[in-house]
């Protein structure tokens, strides 16, 4: 009896290793012997379950609750309930003591290799019937917690009650708990390291609680969505991709209370908006849930719950359905670099650097105040790789722009020397993560062939676009920073000074072709004080707005994919404020200078979708040809952009205020070029000045061409000529 009670007290004060060897029912030498720890009981009897009569009463042994018994006549284990009288209720349970290991050996093996495909259909919440009960079955990993119990609404939040068993062999920590079911709160109470007892999320909940509330919500998987060939083809690299970044909170909210819009308002709204203004794409900011507001879903602790901040998880699911019933794929920003450091999360998980790097110059981001994976553990890049996988499986994601790359794969980003701890070889490259971004894209690209992940890169690391097996990090795109800090560093100069910043808008082609890039005007172009777009562009109203349609009519044209985040679209005048609405009354205003820009993008998206010379051959050195390159004095540049057949759409701009009349450029193709967008067009609210249409070419040589084109350049605009077809 002292060394049952030893067991007792070790079990109640957290430091038995091994729950499942003290309860439930066991072969001894004197019969079966049931055992069960449960608090505040008065009276227990165990049943036979197959009968439901009343085989022996357990009495307690324990005053803190535990009950213990020789069950006589019984040789065999066998399938028992336990009747449990307690103060005010009386019940029949099944005990979770007396079902088996929950993991079978290849589940085992692969999650502690890290290779398991899909982690999350072992790993967390699963409502499960077992041995013809149904309930919950509850698996975390936490291999150097001295004891792990999952407590919730269904125990009183009481970790003595469910202590979990751990498989030594990959140190997760596992239950089933009967009767728990859909909707129901929980958490696992950990026993660390140091035997410190913490709260924690699950790492693997699929619906999480909203702050200021920690808590995981028990819900069923989501079934999977088939791949679909329509959305495979809008994600080819010879396909038109045009994209809309959105932040949920803030694109459009209630104008009487200033409060979000639900996942079903959103879906019906965006579908609507984004097919009417020929967006072929949406980007939503993290939709993960995260505990602060501010960091826009940059800071996400429930990678595989979507917020509730607009709805249940079953209600983004109806999101994106409605999204591609619209036509419009869905891409997600994903956050595999870093996390927050509050307690209830990843954070030292089991008292030690779990999920993260222990050294701070490895662990801890200086810049954003959170903590880096540690890409090194197998168990981490497995539940990274499997989130990923989980989002286009379950979701039907499109793909994933992958947050901020550059902080991944080197060792010394945003750190001084000294700060910063070198590889095996001695280099700044994070090896571990660059093996991480490999293998998650080559995982995805066999099971997910349909979707694609963009990497947000700002360095010239080689080979983002390129195949892990040809030494690249295998990402389909990577947005193209450098052609959007030029580009706007030009659009910035006052016109009379940008004859000298000339090779800033040129510049991008010298590298076009190196990878698969997407032009960027981004979310973080347009906060922290770098001011709106249209606040960006010099000179009065006129010359603002003209600039922003001439720029937004360059690049529509350049070769690269396209993005613009919301707000853009009709020239918002101040910084995007993640706190309220777009500011939508712009469009009301009678002088319809935002109404023109808007009109203007709508027109650049179809024109762009109808004309395949503007994308067909993005990213092969075929598809575009300079025509004006260096005339610095005008600010003026052209180029041919062609497709497979040969059609060629020229594209002219002219950065400067003044008119340019009879403007000569050679083409290779005479006959009729048709005009078939000019954003100086009244139709955007411009000056109008134009080429009546089209124009016929003459057979006089310019610019190596034996045809050319006289052209009327409007002031800061651009313009689109297509030859027509015979």
């Amino acid at each position: 009896m002292s060394e049952l009670s030893g067991a007792i007290n070790s079990l109640i004060a957290g430091h038995y290793a091994d729950p499942f060897s003290l309860l439930g029912m066991h072969e001894t030498e004197n019969g079966l012997e049931v055992r069960a720890l449960l608090p505040d009981a008065l009276d227990v009897w165990v049943l036979d379950g197959a009968t439901g009569r009343k085989v022996g009463q357990l009495p307690r042994i324990d005053d803190r609750g535990f009950f213990c018994a020789t069950l006589p006549r019984r040789k065999r284990p066998f399938h028992y309930q336990l009747a449990v009288t307690w103060a005010h209720a009386a019940l029949v349970i099944d005990d979770p003591y007396r079902f088996g290991p929950l993991l079978d050996a290849m589940d085992i093996w692969l999650l502690a290799e890290g290779t398991h495909l899909r982690p999350f259909e072992r790993l967390g919440a699963h409502l499960v019937t077992l041995d013809g009960v149904e309930g919950t079955r509850f698996a975390v990993w936490a291999p150097n917690a001295r004891r792990v119990s999952v407590v919730g609404e269904f125990n009183f939040w009481d970790g003595r009650r469910h202590p979990m068993r751990l498989l030594r062999e990959n140190g997760i920590w596992e239950i089933f708990l009967p009767a728990v079911h859909a909707g129901q709160l929980y958490k696992y109470e950990v026993v660390d390291v140091h035997g410190n007892v913490q709260l924690k999320a699950d790492p693997y909940a699929f619906e999480a609680q909203m702050r200021p509330e920690t808590a995981s919500c028990v819900v069923r998987l989501p079934p999977k969505v088939e791949p679909n060939a329509q959305r495979r083809q809008a994600n080819n690299f010879d396909a038109p991709i045009s994209i809309y970044e959105v932040h949920l909170a803030s694109w459009r909210r209630h104008t009487d209370n200033n409060f979000w819009l639900s996942y079903q308002d959103l879906a019906t709204q965006l579908a609507e908006y984004a097919n009417e203004m020929g967006f072929t794409h949406i980007e939503l900011l993290p939709i993960n849930e995260h505990p602060f507001d501010g960091s826009w879903g940059y800071q996400p602790l429930g990678l595989y719950a979507p917020t509730l901040r607009f709805g249940t998880p079953q209600d983004f699911r109806c999101f994106v359905d409605t999204l591609h019933e619209a036509g419009i794929n869905v891409l997600l920003d994903w956050v595999p670099g870093h996390f927050p450091t509050d307690a209830y999360g990843l954070a030292q998980f089991d008292g030690t650097a779990l999920y993260e790097y222990a050294d701070p110059k490895e662990g801890f981001h200086q810049d954003w105040n959170t903590l880096i994976y540690n890409y090194g553990r197998h168990e981490v890049r497995n539940y990274l790789a499997g989130n990923a996988l989980f989002w286009m499986e379950h979701y039907g994601i499109d793909g994933l722009r992958v947050d901020a790359v550059a902080s991944m794969i080197y060792r010394d980003y945003s750190r001084a020397q000294g700060e910063w701890v070198p590889n095996y070889y001695g280099g700044k490259e994070n090896l571990e993560a660059i093996a991480f971004l490999r293998y998650t894209n080559n995982m995805l690209g066999h099971a997910r062939p349909d979707a694609i992940t963009v990497a947000e890169e700002s360095t010239d690391y080689p080979g983002v676009t390129l195949p892990p097996g040809c030494n690249g990090l295998g990402f389909h795109y990577k947005w193209n920073m450098g052609w959007m800090h030029d580009t706007l560093n030009y659009m910035q100069q006052d016109p009379v000074h940008r004859k000298y910043h000339h090779d800033k808008m040129t510049f991008g082609m010298l590298y076009a072709y190196s990878e698969n890039f997407i032009l960027p005007l981004s979310h973080d172009e347009v906060v922290h004080g770098k001011r709106s777009l249209l606040d960006r562009m010099p000179g009065d109203v006129w010359q603002k707005f003209a600039n922003l349609r001439a720029y937004y009519g360059f690049m529509w044209a350049f070769p690269g994919k396209k993005l613009l985040f919301m707000g853009g679209e009709f020239a918002q005048g101040r910084e995007w404020n993640h706190d309220t609405s777009l500011d939508w009354h712009l469009l009301d205003e009678p002088e319809g200078w935002h109404r023109g820009v808007q009109q203007l993008v709508k027109d650049l998206n179809h024109c762009y979708r109808d004309q395949p010379p503007l994308y067909q051959l993005d990213f092969q050195p075929e598809g575009f040809e300079w025509r004006v390159v260096d005339d610095r004095e005008n600010s003026v540049f052209a180029f041919i952009r062609r497709d497979r057949q040969g059609n060629e759409v020229l594209v002219v701009s002219n950065f400067t205020p003044v008119p340019r009349q009879g403007y000569r450029i050679g083409i290779n193709q005479p006959g009729c070029w048709r005009e078939i967008l000019n954003t100086d067009s009244w139709h955007y609210h411009g000056g109008n000045l134009g080429n009546g249409g089209g124009l016929e070419s003459e057979a006089i040589g310019s610019h190596g061409r034996a045809h050319s084109l006289v052209l009327t350049l409007p002031p800061l605009a651009t313009l689109y000529l297509a030859k027509e077809v015979p």
